[in-house]
């Protein structure tokens, strides 16, 4: 199985940014398309960004659209998610997934098969 592990989460205060890094290995890792998730206290799980590496498209969850940006590193098997102007909405545990191959590459995340242990991201106003 893919093994994902997330970093670089923590706190910042509303206006600020983080950078989150989600790095995979293992035999079950693959390039087809992988996200990140979030989910906070009390609420449902929530697709934030994923991206499709093969036709190297993306999609954004609407409450992030022009504030967080998804990129990867296909060589170094990385993912991350740059997150500017944070706000206290933004505050959840973050998740990095991977999807199987030909899986859908959607913010309901359905396919994802591969999941990390997630990172807190706490933003205070």
């Amino acid at each position: 199985a893919a093994q994902l592990v997330e970093s670089g989460g923590g706190a910042a205060q509303a206006g600020g940014s983080l950078r989150l890094s989600c790095t995979a290995s293992g035999y079950g890792y693959n390039s087809w398309c992988m996200g990140w998730f979030r989910q906070a206290p009390g609420k449902e799980r929530e697709g934030v960004a994923v991206f499709h590496f093969r036709n190297g498209r993306d999609d954004y969850n609407d409450a992030v659209k022009g504030r967080f940006t998804i990129a990867q590193d296909n060589a170094a098997n990385t993912l991350w998610l740059q997150m500017n102007n944070l706000q206290p909405e933004d505050t959840g545990m973050y998740f990095c997934a991977q999807t199987r191959v030909y899986g859908r590459c959607t913010l309901g995340g359905h396919d994802f098969l591969y999941w990390g242990q997630g990172i807190q991201v706490t933003v205070s106003s």
